[in-house]
């Protein structure tokens, strides 16, 4: 029986498995073999293996169906890598290692993530359509969001705290699961309320033009066909 503190389990039990094999002479027939935390930690990897693409991919897949539009899913999805970002340094800066409950967190803060950008771009679509072009949907948009992404945010982190700062019986649980949820949600919300107006403003205003310059030469063509004909 060992009870592991201040390491992370699959580092001490390669270390251990390389130090046995050098120092001890096992008997023919005989092995040894790391159980416990250890085989289920291994056994829960296999699983996230799966269940991680899977979620991620699912969420991409409900952001198309939002919008309609892969450009917009993609600009939406770009918070869950600077989100993960944010969530790695948060546990580096806390001193703790990569564990089961980092990575339900990790897929708990991409959903968290998510649901600002669909906040944001989702009433900057709206205000174009009611008029507005792009630059004056981003800043209006962005100003008008501000408070319910801050909020969102906020409610987020700090009902994390807690668990962030527990010590008692399944601390070693909550804490890196809690850790990431924040540090995550930092790094998200500031894509949101900065990164991501500016990288809606460029692909649009790239799109637009791009359409523009299609129209223009559907027109000349078409005025082309008919000075030939005439």
């Amino acid at each position: 029986m060992v009870n592991l503190r201040g390491r992370d389990v699959e580092s001490w039990v390669r270390e251990a498995d390389a130090k046995v094999h050098q120092q001890v002479q096992l008997p023919e027939g005989y092995s040894v073999e790391f159980g416990g935390q250890f085989e289920d930690l291994r056994e829960a990897k296999a699983r996230l293996v799966i269940v991680v693409p899977t979620a991620l991919a699912f969420i991409f897949m409900l952001i198309f169906m939002a919008f309609g539009s892969v450009r917009q899913a993609l600009l939406v999805y770009s918070g869950v890598p600077l989100a993960v970002t944010g969530g790695v340094v948060a546990l580096w800066l806390r001193g703790m290692p990569f564990s089961i409950s980092a990575a339900v967190g990790f897929i708990a803060l991409s959903g968290v993530a998510v649901l600002n950008g669909v906040v944001m771009i989702s009433y900057f679509n709206q205000l174009r359509e009611q008029g507005s072009d792009v630059r004056s949907a981003v800043i209006e948009g962005s100003l008008t969001r501000l408070r319910p992404v801050l909020m969102t945010a906020a409610v987020a982190a700090f009902g994390f705290i807690p668990m962030a700062l527990s010590s008692s019986a399944g601390a070693e649980v909550q804490r890196p699961l809690a850790t990431v949820v924040i540090g995550g949600i930092l790094s998200s919300t500031f894509l949101t309320l900065f990164l991501l107006p500016a990288l809606y403003q460029t692909f649009e205003l790239r799109s637009a033009d791009r359409s523009s310059v299609r129209h223009e030469i559907a027109a000349q063509t078409e005025r082309t066909g008919v000075a030939t004909e005439a």
